[in-house]
């Protein structure tokens, strides 16, 4: 995702409250120039780096347009799906994802985050063209669980590799380019589906539409060649000059470089024996960010946001519009995602991370009591059609404006550096687990409950909103060290008041 033009008030917006001595003007770095070349070349590492984010959204949304496609017999070049491999295949990805951001963890901390990246480059590699040759349901169905593993591998590696590359004044931008990137890669799925499913009349048109997800994965595995590793990373396996080196070409002041060099060392020489799954059993607060995350992955996708991404051309077609143009109509999806995501890019440098969830949740469950009023009370009709997609994209607006963004760049801020890539790794797979559970049960839940699956989702998004609202603290406006130091002391607090 290509970061928004730098406002002039992006400091004031991240800087601390000045009751925090720690964070006060007088000791905080100072901070890159916007059009630096140490600025420059920290943008082209997010934009490699979230090349994983274009392929997770490319092959999260290509779904949507192959599946009717796949769908038909196989005397017409489909796989013969029904409701139950519909939702098989589709999940199958998502449950992958689980395993693979669980796993992505380990080794982004025993590797490095470059380094896993690259692994994951060549795994979407074989998963893309698995699936764009799979003569079978069983054999795609793997094979999309394979992909699943580079998909949620990149899901929890990419953010935290560009916030311990970004400064704490642009880290939320450029943490938030990787969602742009997700809803652009969607988008560009969308329209290629919608051109492909026009334009070419081969009954294996949907292998087309899987076999194009190859070119982000190969852009990805080319750039890494010229970025440099994580400096956290370097620095917490004892690499403290090579963390200086790639510091120099990441911050234009020496000051700043100093002081975060400071930080990293005060932090590693603390943690440097303590980091491990024991650690977390053994630390009450460090438990409770743990919670969180795993909560963060249920709000983000209880929302039902995926059933729409992978399933809207089924959805409209049952409200009684073509296949063709539901696909078509689909594009307005992605374009509303990305819309909506350079907005979010831009208020998540001015407004809190716990307001932007509790206003994106309340729309979101507003949207859905609407969608589920439409589907079971107006008759069906073109102009049925154009308002439960109507309410589909407002749903989407407020979506990827007020809580993916948020959602992605809580899990590169929340858990400490000892315990980020594993944490992080252990959170993004419950929120997989989460949207495997939502995309393998809604076609099936669409078919025998119909309309009401939408009062179901909204039900579940007031739960959220309480969970949001009582449970999350505030993350914005510090360093990466000073947040864990902030976080330990609240959530110790909360554990003593409890």
């Amino acid at each position: 995702m290509p970061a928004s033009p730098r406002s002039p008030h992006l400091n004031d917006a991240n800087a601390a409250t000045p009751s925090s001595p720690e964070l006060s003007p007088q000791s905080s770095p100072q901070q890159t120039p916007p059009h630096s070349p140490e600025s420059r070349f920290v943008f082209r590492v997010a934009m490699v780096a979230t090349m994983g984010a274009l392929a997770f959204g490319y092959d999260t949304g290509v779904i949507s347009g192959a599946l009717p496609f796949m769908s038909q017999p196989r005397s017409a070049g489909g796989l013969g799906l029904n409701a139950f491999t519909e939702g098989l295949v589709t999940s199958a990805l998502v449950f992958g994802a689980a395993f693979g951001s669980l796993a992505a963890g380990h080794f982004s901390d025993k590797y490095g985050r470059r380094t896993t990246l690259m692994g994951l480059a060549l795994l979407f590699t074989v998963g893309v063209l698995g699936t764009a040759l799979a003569p079978s349901v069983s054999i795609m169905t793997v094979m999309r669980f394979i992909l699943g593993l580079a998909v949620g591998g990149a899901s929890a590696t990419v953010p935290v590799f560009i916030a311990e590359m970004a400064g704490p004044s642009r880290r939320a931008r450029l943490v938030s380019q990787n969602e742009l990137m997700i809803v652009s890669g969607q988008l560009f799925a969308y329209v290629l589906n919608a051109i492909l499913a026009h334009l070419a009349h081969s009954p294996h048109i949907w292998r087309y539409m899987l076999a194009i997800a190859i070119v982000p994965s190969t852009l990805l595995f080319i750039g890494l060649f010229f970025v440099p590793a994580s400096p956290r990373w370097l620095a917490s396996k004892g690499r403290e000059q090579e963390a200086h080196e790639v510091m120099t070409r990441i911050r234009s002041s020496e000051q700043q470089i100093q002081k975060e060099m400071q930080e990293m060392k005060q932090q590693n020489a603390i943690e440097r024996d303590q980091a491990g799954w024991a650690e977390v059993w053994a630390t009450p607060w460090i438990r409770k960010l743990l919670v969180i995350g795993i909560g963060l992955g249920f709000v983000i996708q209880f929302t039902g946001v995926n059933a729409f991404m992978y399933f809207t051309p089924i959805i409209l077609r049952s409200t009684g519009m073509g296949t063709n143009a539901a696909i078509t109509a689909t594009i307005g999806n992605g374009v509303i995602a990305v819309i909506a995501t350079f907005i979010g890019i831009w208020l998540i440098g001015r407004a809190g991370r716990k307001t932007m969830l509790i206003v994106g949740l309340v729309a979101v469950v507003i949207m859905q009591i609407l969608l589920g009023a439409v589907m079971a009370w107006m008759p069906q009709s073109m102009l049925r059609s154009y308002v439960a997609l109507a309410a589909i994209m407002t749903f989407l607006l407020f979506m990827q404006m007020l809580i993916s963004p948020v959602y992605w760049l809580l899990m590169s801020e929340l858990f400490p550096l000892r315990l980020r890539g594993v944490l992080v790794g252990a959170a993004v797979a419950f929120q997989w687990i989460f949207n495997a559970l939502v995309a393998f049960a809604f076609p099936i839940a669409l078919q025998a409950l119909g309309s009401y699956t939408f009062f179901v989702f909204a039900a579940l998004n007031v739960c959220s909103l309480v969970f949001v609202c009582t449970m999350l603290p505030e993350t914005r406006g510090k360093s990466l060290e000073q947040l864990e130091r902030h976080l330990q002391k609240h959530l110790s607090q909360t554990e003593l008041q409890s």
